[in-house]
């Protein structure tokens, strides 16, 4: 970025003084300083009540943060933020976004105090330079993040900043965006997606069927597959996959998030499918780790 850039970008972020703003800058180095690449993820994050319960999904997410290095913060794309315009969030105390219903009191209850991280905020505004990204100072943690990230971190002591998802991009400038992303990662930030590959709430077949409806098998293997082979164009263009993804995604806002974590994977980087199962007929607990 040069010198005019760097001025233009800081002309866009809201209500505050010039001097603050480069004392801001200026402290991101110490707090996001430079290590080797953080892994991705894409979470399948799946009902709520994962957020309370033990399960093999959740015990799937500890094991993982177990086996990584502890971030410095927590960039999570979820598939519950969709805004017009790319916002991220910049507060100091998210708020825990309770954004569901019919579910028990008990989920209603949780609060997961992760602090915000504004540097790490700013740091994402100024790295993102395809499309203007505000700071957000309303929205918070929705439950596509923090019913997964307190499982991984339960005490709480990484910052989470959440990106949202512009319904008015298409997936192939989401996933030119997200690259955009990639110098967080040698920075001690974990990039989370959070989604579900498969995930057709209209199908679902709530007597507890524990395995997915031959479309939704047929769908699951179809992107893992593409996936392996690092056939990104085609997940991309998911829509022409055939009826059974169709089925699968009928809308975007759970497959996008996998699209951002797909676009920051390296050529020498392999990706390690973990939690890989269907339930309920119709959604996919398949998450992804890229290292």
């Amino acid at each position: 970025m040069d010198r005019k850039q760097f001025l233009a970008s800081l002309a866009i972020l809201p209500f505050v003084p010039t001097a603050m703003k480069l004392n801001d800058l200026n402290k991101l180095s110490p707090s996001t300083k430079s290590t080797g690449n953080m892994p991705v993820l894409f979470i399948g994050h799946g009902s709520p009540m994962n957020a309370i319960e033990q399960n093999e999904f959740t015990q799937g997410w500890r094991t993982m943060a177990d086996s990584i290095p502890k971030p410095v913060a927590i960039l999570c794309i979820s598939a519950h933020w969709e805004t017009s315009g790319t916002l991220v969030t910049s507060m100091a105390k998210p708020k825990t976004i309770h954004d569901f219903g019919g579910f028990p009191q008990k989920l209603f209850d949780v609060q997961y105090p992760a602090p915000g991280n504004h540097e790490l905020a700013l740091e994402t505004q100024l790295t993102i330079t395809r499309t203007s990204v505000q700071l957000d100072e309303k929205w918070g943690l929705d439950h596509g993040a923090w019913s997964v990230i307190m499982q991984m971190y339960p005490d709480a002591s990484v910052p989470v900043v959440q990106l949202s998802l512009d319904y008015n991009q298409t997936p192939r400038q989401q996933y030119d965006l997200a690259k955009e992303l990639a110098p967080l990662r040698r920075k001690g930030v974990l990039i989370i997606g959070s989604g579900n590959i498969v995930h057709n709430l209209r199908a679902i077949d709530w007597s507890g069927r524990n395995q997915g409806f031959d479309w939704a098998v047929e769908a699951s293997d179809k992107i893992k597959k593409l996936i392996t082979g690092n056939e990104h164009q085609q997940l991309i263009d998911y829509r022409k996959l055939g009826s059974a993804v169709e089925l699968a995604i009928p809308t975007p806002e759970h497959y996008l998030p996998l699209l951002y974590v797909l676009a920051l994977k390296n050529n020498d980087e392999s990706v390690t499918f973990f939690n890989d199962k269907l339930v309920m007929g119709s959604l996919s607990m398949t998450s992804v780790s890229i290292s």
